[in-house]
């Protein structure tokens, strides 16, 4: 490791990267726990796949934009460490795979020298913020969010009040009505507007998809554009304060706040607002880099297929709001490229466009300010890549997750048949590679990586057992979802379970039926008008397992029968209850707080202090058997079990002197006493566990 250290301009990214290369030797060495350093590594985009000994690496691509020298930095790196595949997430993220554990500190530094992060790509942190694909360059936006987005990827990045949540929180932001960044599935989501002069934005929060899809209910109908970030910080101090962390299936937001109220809510936010650094935290739009497209002409082809290019500029050319520009989008299968089209890409974007590429929430690429004359160029160059199939966005645009390809969590194969029914639609509804108004979406399995609860035709991974007792892969069919804009949006209707190898006839009957009956209604008001019971009979026979074959028993993609084996899932990290562990935690907190008061950054050293008391007073509530789910339980819980008359702990409330933390503004005077207090506090605590340890032996 110390090869690289001099190779890292920036000093935190550099402790960062030596300090997930001294955990690795630790946990090689069995010094470390294995829960914690699973947290730790989910937390640096490290992700263990579905093979034993290799780990799945995602790459943090902040709402999807990418230069081309950081494209062909990661294609680089692909090369180097992986298998030279990329694969585009529906969150705008890169994933690569196969890769050795021992070199992801060496593949995270050589990132980094194109700051490319893979810092909470993971783990139980401020995930990727997403935005729309179209920001800076839609006609229809009220404004570019892009600066917006920025600003908020830098301020949480390592912030301590988004390292240790109850469970993963999600972001988006939406340039106009269209609401193409889905603020109405997210933690929060933002919905660009403006009121008189003033930017501001639509806060919608507590959305998510998963087992229980939830909308999200609107904060504010317009918060002006500098009270974003402060409001993001309260509402994850609350969440971090008041969300579950026992049970992880009840861990998101969108579970508290249907458990607490949106006023109730509210009213925590109200409660954090002293607190916070920043009351109010202007973003400066102004110094936000600037496209410089392409000046100097490419040769122009002559299309070799004129009736071809005309499909393709039809359906895969977007208007731009600046005159002579469009944006090219590239249909990618299902998220997948590779290096070597990923290097040409990056070339044509920097030699005639602006040296960007956009990565979209349907795992394609756009190519913004090409000009709009040198469109025949392009199309031949994009040819030659295998990138220039029409249908971008479109209903033959199928998004689908890894699956049982890579994902511990899967329970059939999403990629295998998301090829099989892009195929079908290739073949058999030609017409559909133009129909923007129908979206299919395929998860492998209920947590929704592919979004599947949302779309207008949505399949999830399953299994289903026949009368003798056999399991074979099936699918879950969903239909009905779909992005109403404004922030309002539906979540598809389970109809019914077909084994998967009628997956196409089960596409074939909804297509068939919706042609002759539509009559060109978008296809999530067909549905409604017909009901959910219409379509469970229309694809009742598919469901009959007597019926069988032993194909049928073999998933899409695969050779050998079918085994339902599911994995343990790191999507949502972990939660540790390891005594020992926590008090180590704890110490590790506190002396992140010592280097935060060190370095005059109050606020960060203050909830570092905070987190180190939460995190010993839970070590010892542990101790005594006592099962604590949030961080307000654990102070009152600790209140209750050591606090009082001939308590361990004196009579002052404990809760009271943490939440101190609510009253006061991040100043020096009162983070040097907090500071003060939870290095106290922890050798009071270390002191009774090594006093009980001794009695009990």
């Amino acid at each position: 490791m110390n090869s690289f250290r001099t190779e890292i301009e920036n000093p935190v990214v550099e402790r960062d990267i030596l300090e997930l290369e001294r955990k690795i030797r630790l946990f090689r060495e069995g010094q470390l726990d294995p829960e914690k350093f699973r947290s730790l590594r989910l937390a640096r985009g490290v992700y263990g796949q579905r093979q034993p000994g290799v780990q799945m690496i995602r790459i943090k691509i902040p709402y999807g934009k990418l230069r081309a020298t950081q494209l062909e930095r990661i294609a680089q790196v692909s090369d180097e460490y992986s298998t030279g595949k990329l694969h585009i997430t529906t969150r705008q993220d890169l994933q690569i795979h196969y890769v050795d554990l021992d070199r992801t500190p060496e593949l995270w530094a050589e990132l980094e020298r194109d700051q490319v992060t893979l810092r909470e790509a993971c783990g139980n942190t401020v995930r990727n913020v997403t935005a729309s694909e179209t920001a800076g360059i839609d006609p229809q936006e009220a404004f570019d969010v892009s600066p917006y987005a920025q600003a908020v990827f830098e301020y949480f990045l390592r912030n301590p009040v988004g390292q240790e949540l109850g469970r993963k929180f999600k972001v988006s932001f939406s340039g106009s009505d269209a609401d193409t960044g889905l603020s109405y599935m997210h933690d929060l989501g933002f919905l660009a507007r403006i009121q008189g002069r003033q930017r501001g934005f639509k806060v919608l929060i507590g959305g998510g998809l998963g087992a229980q899809p939830r909308h999200a209910d609107v904060l504010y109908e317009f918060l002006e554009a500098d009270r974003i970030i402060p409001l993001m910080e309260a509402v994850l101090r609350v969440f971090d304060r008041h969300g579950e962390r026992k049970s992880r299936a009840k861990a998101r937001m969108k579970f508290l706040l249907k458990e607490m109220g949106l006023e109730a809510f509210r009213e925590r936010i109200r409660e954090e607002w002293p607190a916070l650094p920043y009351p109010v935290y202007p973003i400066d739009t102004e110094t936000y880099p600037k496209p410089v497209p392409a000046v100097q002409a490419p040769e122009i082809p002559t299309v070799e297929n004129p009736s071809a290019y005309q499909a393709w500029k039809q359906n895969n050319v977007l208007p731009q709001r600046q005159p002579g520009y469009v944006a090219v989008g590239l249909k990618v299968k299902l998220g997948n490229f590779s290096t070597e089209q990923a290097r040409a890409l990056a070339a044509l974007a920097s030699r005639y466009a602006a040296g960007e590429l956009r990565l979209t929430l349907r795992q394609n690429i756009l190519l913004p300010y090409v000009k709009e004359r040198w469109l025949p160029y392009f199309y031949e160059r994009l040819k030659a890549l295998g990138l220039a199939e029409p249908g971008y966005q479109s209903a033959a645009d199928i998004t689908a997750c890894p699956g049982t390809d890579t994902c511990n969590l899967g329970i059939a194969s999403s990629t295998g048949i998301a090829a099989e029914l892009e195929r079908l639609l290739k073949a058999e509804y030609p017409h559909f590679q133009s129909n923007p108004d129908v979206v299919i979406k395929i998860s492998g399995c209920m947590n929704a990586c592919g979004q599947h609860t949302m779309a207008h035709i949505g399949f999830q991974g399953m299994s289903i057992r026949t009368p003798d007792k056999r399991v074979a892969p099936a699918l879950q069919v969903l239909l009905g979802g779909g992005n109403l804009g404004g922030g309002q949006g539906l979540f598809a209707d389970k109809v019914i379970k077909v084994p998967s190898r009628r997956g196409p006839d089960a596409l074939r009957r909804i297509l068939d039926d919706y042609q002759a009956h539509g009559q060109g209604q978008a296809y999530h008001t067909y549905y409604q008008a017909r009901g959910q019971q219409y379509f469970y009979a229309l694809l009742k026979s598919l469901a009959d397992t007597a019926t069988l074959t032993d194909e049928d028993f073999i998933d899409w993609g695969a050779r050998e029968k079918y085994e339902k084996a599911i994995g343990v899932g790191e999507c949502a990290g972990v939660v540790i209850d390891l005594v020992a562990t926590l008090l180590l935690e704890g110490r590790e907190k506190l002396e992140e707080a010592r280097q935060a008061l060190a370095g005059e950054k109050w606020a960060a050293a203050l909830y570092h202090a905070y987190s180190a008391q939460i995190h010993t007073a839970k070590a010892l509530l542990t101790g005594e058997g006592v099962t604590t789910n949030t961080h307000a339980g654990i102070l009152e819980d600790f209140d209750l079990h050591f606090t009082g008359q001939d308590k361990p702990f004196g009579v002052q409330p404990f809760r009271d002197s943490v939440l101190a933390i609510q009253q006061h503004a991040p100043e020096a005077d009162f983070a040097s006493r907090y500071l003060k207090q939870a290095a106290a506090f922890l050798d009071l605590a270390e002191t009774f566990r090594q006093n009980n340890l001794r009695y009990a032996g």
